[in-house]
């Protein structure tokens, strides 16, 4: 075990300054909002938060955060497709494989797709879409052993260069004493920083990933001690590090979100909500008021039982009400106003309403078309920040496990597929179909002379995300079934040809018998 010059910590001071101004932000976004997604400092499982007057915003992150989830992930359906240069093809597979390697693609697809699901990705997704929603970034994890884990903003530090490519990663974590390796706490006992520690039952945690040439290193320290076993390094392409962004702005090493865009609507509905609920609550209060010199006593009418017989003057008792219900009305329709604006940026008067457990197809076409006019070039930063490093994590886990067939290197080239091609594949089944329409006017005997029947198979299989193996019957198995019905024609036919010669040898045979007969009976005399 070494230790550092001056440890990540000081490292990840030096970043915070960058950071702050942005985790201000965060946090008065979330205020308005969710405010759990971004806690103030110093707080702790026992914080109370005081949620917003009005509800929507926080619907709208989780609808958004949903409907994203929806479309980048869909479930039971790949978000990427894979591809293969078509030298690349012909030269592994030879001129007529186009439809085999695009079922066989298609089956990867759908492995890695499964892989999302069985690896409960979906989950944490979730919660890291409403990260970047609200706060604009947010970093993912993907260990080893499977599963995400997402980091919020006030927990990890970055740097970027000008053209917004990663440098390096500090993250922070609190971890109990007890945790680490037994080498470690020996040495934590003779390090001042710990021995200075007020509380010596956890320990902060830091995580640094840099990038160095054309891969990043990683390690573990806690008060500069490095952690054995934590070193390592990753391919650009594969770190299993993600810190993603919302809004990428050229130059800045964070991103923006998008309740930021939209924050003064949703701080003038607070606030016109907030004054709504406490003028409705003043206005509703109902106060005696008793003539101080006159014969009715206050105490008697505080004291006294409904329907109790008092004595006492009525004109010496009045009630004082506020009458402010006409002052709210100008309040409550521009509520209404940007109560309709906010819906519709968050998409919540959504033309798709689901009526079953299960989504389909085509509810995830229209939720990509309504993102794609709203959120527009979001697409295009997810997709390259997360999707794609998503994907290639996956294949190398499914590579390493031996769940998917050995490619030259560089020959599968992984293709997102967003905003309105949402559905990876499911868009070559149009095509399909548009160029099968526009063979129709050559007549089906010239089709059925030019198509390649097999290959059409394979892709319509393909473009459908279904698998066809056992399915569509295989070459081998086409020619045994040609073989059998050869034979069974040709055994047919030589039936028939002994029949015929039955039938012309029959009468023959018959007149002979018929001859013998006759010459065998006795003469009568």
């Amino acid at each position: 075990m070494t230790m550092t010059e001056k440890g990540v910590a000081h490292a990840y001071e030096n970043m915070e300054a960058d950071r702050d101004v942005f985790l201000t932000r965060a946090r008065a976004a979330a205020e308005l909002t969710i405010p759990t997604l971004m806690p103030r400092d110093g707080h702790t499982s026992s914080t109370q938060y005081d949620t917003p007057f009005q509800a929507v915003g926080a619907r709208g992150v989780n609808n958004l955060a949903s409907k994203l989830l929806m479309t980048l992930l869909p479930p039971n359906s790949p978000f990427f497709r894979l591809t293969i240069d078509d030298f690349d093809l012909v030269e592994l597979a030879g001129d007529d494989a186009r439809g085999k390697a695009e079922d066989a693609l298609a089956r990867i697809e759908r492995s890695a797709a499964q892989l999302v699901e069985a690896k409960a990705i979906r989950v944490p997704a979730f919660e890291m879409l409403k990260q970047l929603i609200v706060s604009g970034n947010a970093l993912v994890h993907m260990p080893k052993d499977g599963g995400m884990k997402v980091f919020r903003l006030d927990s990890y530090c970055v740097k970027r260069d000008t053209m917004g490519n990663l440098l390096k990663i500090v993250v922070k974590e609190t971890i109990a004493f007890e945790a680490l390796p037994d080498i470690v706490k020996a040495a934590l006992v003779e390090n001042e920083e710990y021995i200075a520690q007020q509380d010596k039952r956890e320990c902060e945690l830091y995580t640094c990933i840099k990038r160095e040439d054309k891969k990043f290193v990683v390690h573990q320290e806690v008060h500069g001690e490095i952690i054995p076993k934590s070193e390592g390094s990753y391919a650009a392409d594969k770190l299993p590090w993600l810190a993603l962004r919302f809004i990428a702005i050229d130059g800045n090493d964070y991103g923006r979100s998008f309740v930021e865009e939209i924050i003064g609507d949703l701080k003038s509905l607070e606030a016109l909500t907030r004054a709504i609920v406490e003028g409705s609550a003043a206005s509703a209060k109902l106060l005696f008021m008793v003539r101080p010199n006159g014969t009715t006593k206050i105490r008697n009418i505080a004291d006294s039982a409904n329907g109790a017989i008092i004595s006492g003057d009525a004109n010496d008792v009045t009630t004082l009400q506020a009458n402010k219900f006409n002052d709210f009305r100008v309040a409550q329709e521009t509520m209404q106003v940007i109560t309709e604006r906010l819906s519709f940026s968050f998409l919540l008067n959504s033309s798709v309403q689901r009526q079953a457990e299960r989504v389909t197809a085509e509810e995830v076409r229209y939720m990509a078309q309504e993102l794609e006019t709203a959120l527009g070039g979001i697409y295009s930063v997810l997709s390259q920040e997360f999707q794609l490093p998503l994907v290639n994590l996956l294949l190398a886990k499914m590579q390493k496990e031996g769940k998917m067939p050995k490619f030259p290197k560089n020959t599968l080239k992984p293709q997102i597929v967003t905003g309105l091609e949402a559905l990876g594949r499911g868009q070559d089944l149009n095509k399909l179909s548009a160029f099968l329409e526009y063979l129709q006017p050559l007549g089906q005997e010239i089709i059925q002379q030019n198509l390649n029947i097999d290959d059409y198979l394979d892709r319509l299989g393909a473009s459908l995300g279904i698998d066809t193996q056992g399915l569509i019957k295989s070459p081998e198995q086409k020619a045994e079934e040609q073989a059998a019905a050869e034979a069974k024609m040709q055994e047919q036919q030589q039936q028939q040809q002994m029949m015929q010669m039955a039938e012309k040898v029959a009468p023959t045979a018959v007149k002979g018998m018929v001859e013998g007969a006759q010459q065998q009976q006795p003469v009568e005399e």
